[in-house]
């Protein structure tokens, strides 16, 4: 039996995790001269927790001063106010607090305070029938220490998704310059987030894991990954609820979005269910009451059926991860039952299955379509969208 050649390429990342893991971020600012930090969350952290006072507490005059403007699916006019916050006081590090917004918000900082152009200039551009294409972002940037409420796959990525006031749409960017020099698992910090708010920033590592693990030829350090990864995921999802002040069970969530990360690094890709990526970035942009991971939690099972006949081997590899392919089922079997244990798993855990539980209108389902023919995922579902009209349907099976 031979391997199919891979490559795969780390990146200097420390993680600290336990009680009081905050105080690991002097040490971290040291190491990386940074003595002029801006302090970048959102206004629920700084006025409902004790968080910026603890970061303060371990950094002291290190830090130069507080952004807490940001906010959820960082829109490009909340960022831009934080690049004028760091210019201000000269910032020369970032610490962000919070999850995938105050994550992301900090990466777009970071960006348009180098980078000369806007927003819409640095994205990725979609020209009319050409692939796309992502511009390279060379400027030195300012680094970014991470300290999460939740177990967000933004912690670790390269990726940045600014939200473009004036037309709704996403805006991507990318530049690895922006990934954290360190990433903070605090017990207390993680325990700010109600269990719906973990649950919710979790849905989409789920829906991320089981992507990945359809894709067929793995190579073995991306398939270790992401099997642990799932692991994880399934014994410690139902325990957010059930056990709610157990710090241990956040951890190994944030540590199921940290193996899932480093398997997209190692070569797991996502064209398994692009188009379920593709319309959640849709529903969760032109519906703000609709979390991140509710979208998840309604287009991952619809999106796996739509794929079932492209990709019933890869659906059939999953559901045998998941444990639900049972002997003498046929791949478009195994493919069904793992679809409706995930609806099932999400609809357990009380998060929603259907667009009307998120506000959505019958008539959001045609803007939402037209949205994600446009997103950068879309171009890499297993299965080629033909017209707006399949995407359409697939709402429609969840409305």
């Amino acid at each position: 039996m031979t391997t199919d050649f891979f490559r795969f390429v780390g990146y200097p990342v420390r993680v600290y995790a336990g009680l009081d893991a905050i105080s690991s971020l002097a040490g971290e600012a040291d190491r990386l001269k940074a003595q002029r930090v801006l302090v970048v969350c959102g206004q629920s952290v700084a006025d409902k927790t004790d968080l910026v006072d603890r970061v303060k507490q371990a950094l002291g005059d290190r830090v130069a001063g507080v952004f807490s403007g940001g906010k959820t699916g960082s829109p490009v006019t909340s960022v831009l106010e934080g690049v004028a916050t760091a210019r201000e006081i000269d910032a020369d590090g970032i610490v962000a607090v919070g999850g995938g917004s105050a994550v992301v918000t900090a990466r777009g900082i970071t960006i348009l305070l180098a980078e000369k152009g806007t927003a819409q200039e640095l994205c990725t551009q979609y020209p009319e029938g050409k692939p796309p294409v992502s511009p390279r972002l060379m400027a030195s940037k300012i680094p970014i220490f991470n300290v999460l409420t939740t177990a967000t796959t933004a912690m670790t990525r390269a990726g940045t998704a600014l939200i473009d006031p004036e037309s709704g749409h996403r805006l991507e960017l990318f530049d690895p310059k922006t990934r954290p020099a360190a990433i903070i698992w605090d017990d207390q910090a993680l325990l700010t987030a109600s269990p719906w708010l973990c649950l919710n920033a979790t849905a989409g590592c789920f829906a991320g894991v089981a992507s990945a693990l359809q894709q067929t030829g793995l190579n073995p350090l991306a398939e270790s990954d992401l099997l642990e990864a799932l692991r994880l995921l399934l014994d410690n999802l139902p325990s957010v609820n059930s056990h709610p002040d157990d710090p241990a069970v956040r951890i190994n969530l944030c540590a199921a979005a940290f193996l899932y990360n480093r398997a997209t690094d190692a070569g797991a890709g996502g064209s398994a269910l692009g188009v379920v990526t593709a319309l959640a970035h849709s529903l969760d942009t032109r519906y703000p009451e609709c979390g991140h991971g509710d979208a998840y939690s309604i287009l991952t099972a619809p999106g796996m059926r739509f794929n079932a006949e492209a990709n019933p081997a890869g659906q059939a590899s999953f559901a045998k991860a998941m444990r639900v392919k049972k002997d003498g089922m046929d791949d478009r079997q195994a493919a069904a039952a793992a679809a409706n244990a995930i609806e099932h798993l999400f609809k357990g855990l009380g998060l929603p299955v259907r667009l009307s539980e998120v506000g959505v209108p019958g008539g959001g389902i045609d803007v939402i379509a037209e949205d994600a023919m446009t997103d950068f995922g879309l171009h890499r579902n297993v299965r080629k969208i033909e017209n707006v009209d399949e995407l359409k349907g697939i709402l429609a099976s969840v409305k």
